[in-house]
């Protein structure tokens, strides 16, 4: 059964972005449990958590809930380092990484599945993705702009081949960067995941020009790990309100708006799902910020976002 110490993914199975984190939980060979939450909102048993925050996945350890791969990836990293999927000499490079695959090539890809898969997808889908911002309203845009993104997702796949040649060519490895699989193969992993899972005739088409990066998919796509353990969203709830927090840092170097702990702000990521969330600053870093006493939440937790991609803003007094 779940604990406090436990690594609990709220997720649904065809997320691109929760089979991130289940590629590298696989990396580790971790043991960690599943809440499966739905794929659109409303969202009952996740919202209670996170305060608002709806985009997939988030982890929970205990009464600490992160949002967004990039510090969910991190904080895997962080706290489970055996083996490391950040190597010598790369720290920092996973970031940058991440910021391609999933600001620039991610768009592409959504727009690119959403796009030929539209006649299939369930109304309420094509609804909630607009409404987040993913796609846009207009469904014949959406169909017209097709062949743009076919154009546009090859070229994300062939800079992803050139980087594989190059790494073979150095005797490196036949790995993003070096002779063992990181998170900036993670990073790159999920969008040609998400694209072979939802139209393999495309993916087959596109990755017979990438050999290298067909065999790095295959071999990736292999790699086992536990089977998690299915648990409630109930559930989950009750381990967060048992559970205190874990202490963190309060404050490292300076903040161009000057926030400070215990300062009342709102949060929300900058290109689509921006929803905010309210909370009071925990702990604010350069890299990431924390917040308590979260606005709409049911437990004491305390929720962590990066700061790349993310706004934040100072709710004043009233």
């Amino acid at each position: 059964m779940a604990a406090a110490k436990s690594i609990i993914l709220h997720q649904f199975e065809a997320s691109p972005f929760a089979e991130k984190v289940r590629l590298a939980l696989r990396l580790k060979n971790l043991a960690w449990s599943t809440v499966e939450i739905p794929r659109v909102m409303p969202k009952p048993l996740l919202m209670p958590l996170t305060g608002g925050y709806r985009r997939t996945p988030v982890l929970q350890i205990g009464a600490d809930i992160y949002c967004d791969t990039l510090l969910i990836l991190s904080e895997i990293e962080r706290r489970f380092s055996d083996p490391p999927l950040i190597f010598s000499g790369h720290e920092g490079m996973q970031a940058m990484v991440s910021a391609w695959t999933n600001r620039l090539w991610f768009p592409v890809t959504a727009r690119l599945v959403f796009g030929m898969t539209l006649d299939d997808l369930p109304g309420a889908v094509k609804k909630d993705r607009a409404d987040m911002g993913l796609i846009p309203d207009d469904m014949d845009a959406l169909r017209a702009e097709i062949p743009l993104m076919q154009d546009q997702w090859r070229a994300n796949l062939i800079m992803a081949e050139a980087r594989l040649q190059q790494t073979k060519a150095s005797g490196m490895g036949d790995w993003m960067f070096g002779s063992h699989p990181g998170l900036i193969d993670v990073h790159c992993y999920f969008n040609i995941w998400y694209v072979v899972e939802r139209l393999p005739e495309f993916a087959k088409q596109r990755l017979s020009e990438t050999p290298l990066l067909q065999d790095w998919f295959d071999r990736l796509k292999k790699i086992e790990g536990q089977s998690p353990e299915t648990i409630s969203g109930e559930d989950a709830i009750e381990i967060a309100k048992s559970t205190a927090p874990r202490l963190v840092t309060a404050i490292s170097g300076s903040e161009p708006q000057a926030f400070v702990p215990g300062e009342r702000v709102r949060i929300a990521p900058d290109d689509y799902g921006k929803d905010w969330v309210t909370g009071d600053i925990v702990s604010v870093m350069p890299d990431r910020m924390t917040i308590g006493h979260v606005e709409n939440a049911e437990a004491n937790v305390h929720i962590h976002f990066p700061r790349v991609g993310f706004h934040v803003q100072r709710v004043e007094n009233t």
